[in-house]
C-alpha cells in the first residue's frame, strides 16, 4: 500500500485519512474534496493517475489544514505516532509538514517498529526535519530541488532560513553540493535532485541524470516537482527498484509536461492528464 501524508493549505480542514479519488480535477477523501493545484494535493493527483497507468491501487492518504503556523501538523505527526506501528504499509511518503524535530524524531521511532519496514520517502519540510534531526540516512529517497540541496549540503544550517551562500541559481554547483550532503550525513539512501538537468546520486556518486525533454515555461509552474515524487512513489510501490524507478519518474515527469504544451498559465492540473501517456511512453508501451 502507498500512503502520503502531508497538509492541506485550507483553514480549519480537518484530519482526515483514506482512499484518494480524481473528478475533474479535484482530489476526494472521506467526504472532502480539494483542487489538484501544488504542494501534496498535486503530489497525490500524479501518484493517483500513475497508480491507475500501472495496475495498483490507489494512495491512501493521511492529511490535515496547515497554513505554516504549525498546529495542524503536530495533530498529524501525534497521530502518526499513535497509528503507524501497526500499520502495514509498503511505500511511506512524508510531504509538506512543518519541520519539528522533536515530534519528527517521534515517527521515525514508530515507523521503526513497523513490520515489515516501509520505504520512506520524503520531500519538502519533512526532509527539512529529517535534516535538522540528524536522521536523515534513515530514509530511502528524498527529492530535494537545487536550493533544498543547498540545505542539506550545509552541514551547520539549523533550518533552510540559515543556509549560507547564496542558494538560488547554483544548477553548476549540484555535483559538489551531493557530495556535501553525503559528506555530512544530510542525504537518504538515493537522492533525486529536480532541476533543469535532473540527478539520481547516492554516497558512491551521481548515477544517471535526465536532461530532455526542456520545457523552460515549467520552470513559472508550481507543483511539477510535487507530481515527480508522486510518480516516483507510485512506481516505487509497484515493486520497482528505487533508482530504476526514481529515473523513470524523472522521465516521465518531463514527457508530461512536454505533452502540456506549457505556457506560464499552464496550471499543473493539465500536466497531470498527460501522465498516462508519458508513463507509456517512457515504458515504451501504447496505451
Amino acid at each position: 500500500m502507498l500512503v502520503v501524508v502531508g497538509t492541506i493549505p485550507v483553514p480549519d480542514f480537518p484530519l482526515v485519512t483514506g482512499q484518494v479519488t480524481l473528478n475533474q480535477d479535484l482530489i476526494n477523501i472521506g467526504g472532502y474534496q480539494f483542487p489538484v493545484n501544488r504542494g501534496t494535493p498535486a503530489l497525490l493527483g500524479a501518484a493517483l493517475i500513475s497508480c491507475e497507468v500501472l495496475g495498483q491501487s490507489a494512495p491512501y492518504a493521511y492529511l490535515v489544514g496547515d497554513l505554516g503556523l504549525g498546529e495542524g501538523s503536530r495533530r498529524l505527526y501525534k497521530y502518526l505516532e499513535a497509528k503507524l506501528k501497526k500499520a502495514h504499509i509498503q511505500t511511506l511518503v512524508f510531504h509538506y509538514l512543518q519541520p519539528d524535530v522533536d515530534w519528527h524524531n517521534r515517527v521515525l521511532f514508530a515507523v521503526a517498529e513497523m513490520s515489515p519496514r516501509p520505504i520512506l520517502i520524503a520531500d519538502a519540510g519533512f526532509m527539512y526535519a529529517a535534516k535538522m534531526s540528524g536522521q536523515a540516512s534513515h530514509y530511502d529517497l528524498f527529492i530535494p530541488d537545487v536550493g533544498e540541496l543547498a540545505f542539506l549540503a550545509d552541514g551547520q544550517a539549523p533550518h533552510p532560513f540559515y543556509t549560507r551562500g547564496f542558494i538560488l541559481h547554483q544548477e553548476d554547483r549540484v555535483p559538489e553540493l551531493i557530495a556535501r550532503a553525503y559528506a555530512h550525513d544530510n542525504a537518504a539512501r538515493y537522492l533525486l535532485v529536480k532541476g533543469h538537468q535532473d540527478y539520481l546520486a547516492t554516497a558512491e556518486g551521481i548515477l544517471a541524470t535526465v536532461d530532455h525533454p526542456v520545457e523552460p515555461a515549467l520552470e513559472a509552474i508550481g507543483g511539477t516537482g510535487d507530481t515527480l515524487t508522486g510518480i516516483a512513489a507510485a512506481l516505487v510501490s509497484t515493486g520497482t527498484a528505487i533508482d530504476q524507478a526514481a529515473i523513470m519518474a524523472a522521465q516521465v515527469n518531463r514527457f508530461a509536461g512536454h505533452h502540456a504544451h506549457p505556457t506560464p498559465a499552464t496550471q499543473v492540473a493539465e500536466i497531470i492528464r498527460h501522465i498516462p501517456a508519458a508513463l507509456a511512453q517512457a515504458r515504451g508501451t501504447k496505451l
